[in-house]
């Protein structure tokens, strides 16, 4: 389900450079950017992944190293889109707002990330069946 997001998310990205006014970023902005599009490709690239694993494994038996490694990359694809996500976001609020809002509002983009997408779901991993 993440994956058709990190593509729009891409497709955003590979898009703002030919926009105009971008030559008039700051190089905060400008690495902000390019980190976050780089982020977004390795997302891409890790939800793609269990993809092109089971097209070589197909009848080879390598199913439950398939689900374990597919899951691996799912939880890692996760942890890079929320930089992604939280990077996409500073860009945002540095150009509409400028520095002190876009540091509030990174690091609570960034903490509600780490809430739902980490914490949340070790909590309830751990939690005690009925």
């Amino acid at each position: 389900m993440a994956l058709p997001g990190v593509q729009v998310l891409f497709g955003f990205l590979l898009a703002v450079p030919f926009q105009q006014g971008f030559q008039d970023v700051t190089d905060f902005q400008r690495t902000t950017y390019f980190v976050t599009l780089l982020l977004t490709a390795l997302t891409t690239a890790l939800f793609i992944s269990p993809t092109a694993i089971h097209r070589f494994t197909f009848r080879l038996q390598k199913k439950s190293r398939l689900v374990q490694l597919g899951n691996r990359l799912a939880i890692t694809g996760l942890i890079t889109l929320s930089l992604a996500m939280t990077g996409a976001v500073t860009l945002m609020t540095d150009v509409l707002y400028g520095a002190g809002t876009t540091l509030i509002t990174s690091i609570a983009v960034f903490l509600m990330f780490t809430a739902l997408w980490a914490i949340l779901p070790v909590r309830t991993r751990n939690y005690p069946d009925d």
